[in-house]
């Protein structure tokens, strides 16, 4: 993965980042927030995957239920966000060989917190009942 800062005012940043066929998208978003300190970020996609793992959460459950396709797929849009959980920047993504993400930072920070009905490190808004 290839990225570049390509705007900074005000305390927001904005990176450029272009994923190479072959790469993996969650791991490298998650190593680019930590080499960037992010802290407070959302980013958006388009591209194209040759194979990817979708999965959503059961609640019933309580755990993401998952599925292979081990196909190209395109990316129409994969939108999400960066926050901090336990003090490490936490990935949150919902969408395939090259993949272009735009990641621009907040200069005011957003943590997450577990949620004890779903066990799910949920946003938790300072001062929100």
């Amino acid at each position: 993965m290839h990225s570049k800062l390509i705007d900074e005012r005000l305390g927001e940043r904005t990176f450029a980042l272009v994923f190479a066929p072959g790469e993996e998208v969650a791991a490298g978003l998650l190593a680019f927030a930590r080499e960037a300190n992010l802290a407070a970020a959302h980013f958006t996609a388009i591209g194209a995957f040759s194979d990817v793992v979708l999965g959503f959460f059961d609640p019933d459950r309580k755990e993401y239920l998952r599925t292979p396709v081990r196909e190209q797929v395109e990316v129409v849009s994969l939108v999400g966000n960066v926050a901090q959980f336990n003090r490490e920047p936490k990935v949150h993504a919902h969408v395939r060989p090259t993949l272009e993400v735009v990641v621009v930072e907040s200069p005011h920070h957003l943590r997450r917190a577990t949620d004890p009905a779903t066990g799910l490190a949920l946003p938790k808004l300072d001062g929100a009942a």
